[in-house]
């Protein structure tokens, strides 16, 4: 990818919200729509820098919920996955327990674990990791069983053991898989996070960004709403971009999708 590329990349997007966030302004003063409909980029950046104590410190609540979930669905699930590509009897008996856990709304269970679970954080955590888990479990799975065959005939030829296989080749076969599951995951960590706030709705000082929500909604300042919204939202986009990141240092010299050729069209 050549320097222009990059930069196209990069430049594009931030002229298209630029664009969305000048016309938004023009619409909200040209209108004269009140701040408790709709605040403008500028009533929301002033309410950000305002309100940046409380605000900060529910964000710190947030992603500590969101790092430990994610560590969590990241580390069971790959440990999962091995054990499924070590014995096909244990995923066929397991596995569709993990879908059947995926599809069921974390919104209808929240508040039964937060009942059932004393410790509000933990509650938090395993709302999280619930929605995390699947992704990084489905995708290792997946690629785990994607091995080449070819390969793992080599490898039995030369007298492999079923560790050194699994090491030396399906591991890093299915890391490629790991990372891009991994990436689904972060973000679906902090939403099951800011799910679970929600209906925890917690206060004091385990607040995090969803009960400012709540609470700025109850007060109607809904420019203070906006600002944790796009504080939620610079989380998000922060969380892929460094998993994004710790993708392509650990596959850039090896695997195509992160070389430089992978980026060609």
């Amino acid at each position: 990818m050549t320097g222009r590329d990059r930069g196209l990349r990069i430049l594009a997007p931030l002229a298209i919200g630029l664009l969305v966030l000048l016309g938004w302004e023009a619409l909200v003063r040209l209108r004269g729509i009140p701040p408790y409909v709709l605040p403008g980029p500028v009533a929301i950046a002033e309410a950000l820098v305002r309100d940046w104590g409380p605000l900060s410190a529910s964000l710190l609540v947030t992603l500590k919920i969101t790092a430990l979930a994610l560590l969590i669905a990241a580390s069971l699930g790959l440990l999962l996955a091995v054990l499924f590509a070590q014995s096909p009897v244990l995923e066929l008996s397991l596995f569709p327990y993990a879908v059947i856990l995926q599809v069921t709304p974390i919104v209808a269970i929240a508040p039964l674990i937060i009942i059932w679970v004393d410790d509000v954080t933990l509650s938090l955590l395993i709302c999280a990791w619930i929605v995390a888990f699947f992704p990084i479990l489905s995708n290792t799975t997946v690629g785990l069983n994607s091995t080449d065959h070819n390969l793992l005939d080599l490898f039995r030829l030369y007298g492999a053991g079923r560790w050194q296989v699994l090491w030396r080749l399906r591991l890093p076969t299915a890391m490629p898989y790991f990372l891009a599951g991994l990436r689904i995951s972060g973000g679906l960590a902090l939403i099951g996070a800011i799910v679970a706030e929600f209906v925890a709705g917690t206060g004091g000082n385990a607040s995090g960004l969803a009960y400012r929500i709540l609470e700025a909604g109850f007060q109607l300042q809904i420019p203070r709403m906006f600002a944790a919204l796009v504080l939620i939202s610079a989380a998000g986009i922060g969380i892929f971009l460094a998993l994004s990141l710790l993708s392509h240092l650990l596959l850039r010299r090896w695997h195509e999708s992160a070389m430089a050729g992978g980026d060609r069209r």
